[in-house]
């Protein structure tokens, strides 16, 4: 060990590593365009996931606040391009409290609700509510695409059948639109072939 004092050797430690830098520094200017270039393309790619990070952040709150459309834009049948307008087809239901377009908002599930029929006396009386339409086994597990895949294959009667079941059951505004469009369609082909 050395007596000298402890900032005179870390004086002489640092100048020693001074000089080595100074030895390294012709192959290191070689390298510095490359290594600038790649602590740059870091620091881009820290602060887009920082950004990334805080939109997920953002998006998960506004899901809080409005969720997400059940019914995509793709959900459609060829043949309701054809069809009128839906306010033409299905009559909204009277109502006697206001609209919340009438007071500035307006809610997905509040349209579809409007654009579906309303419920019949006659239909809410089946014997037995607790099995599936007869049309479709499973129908309580298929998903709005699945559903929509196997719609065409359907008749009148069964259709009506699972809008009614769909009413009495789960009640979901996507599947009661989409079944009533599909009725709507059905019954204007019926109408045009006669």
């Amino acid at each position: 060990m050395s007596h000298l004092p402890l900032p005179v050797r870390v004086a002489v430690g640092l100048a020693l590593t001074a000089v080595e830098q100074a030895r390294k520094l012709p192959e290191q200017l070689a390298d510095l365009p490359v290594t600038a270039a790649s602590r740059a393309v870091q620091a881009g790619m820290r602060v887009q996931q920082r950004v990334t990070e805080l939109a997920i952040k953002g998006d998960e709150v506004f899901s809080l606040l409005r969720p997400v459309e059940d019914t995509p834009s793709w959900a459609t049948f060829d043949e309701d391009d054809k069809l009128p307008a839906p306010d033409s087809v299905v009559a909204p239901a009277p109502r006697s409290t206001p609209v919340p377009s009438e007071l500035g908002e307006i809610d997905e599930a509040d349209v579809a609700q409007a654009l579906t029929p309303p419920r019949s006396t006659a239909t809410t009386a089946r014997p037995d509510s607790s099995l599936n339409p007869s049309a479709l086994t499973g129908y309580d597990e298929l998903s709005l695409a699945q559903l929509r895949g196997k719609l065409r294959a359907l008749s009148l009667p069964q259709l009506e059948e699972m809008l009614d079941y769909e009413h009495l059951h789960q009640d979901r505004p996507a599947f009661v639109t989409l079944l009533s469009n599909r009725i709507a369609t059905v019954r204007s082909q019926t109408t045009e072939s006669q």
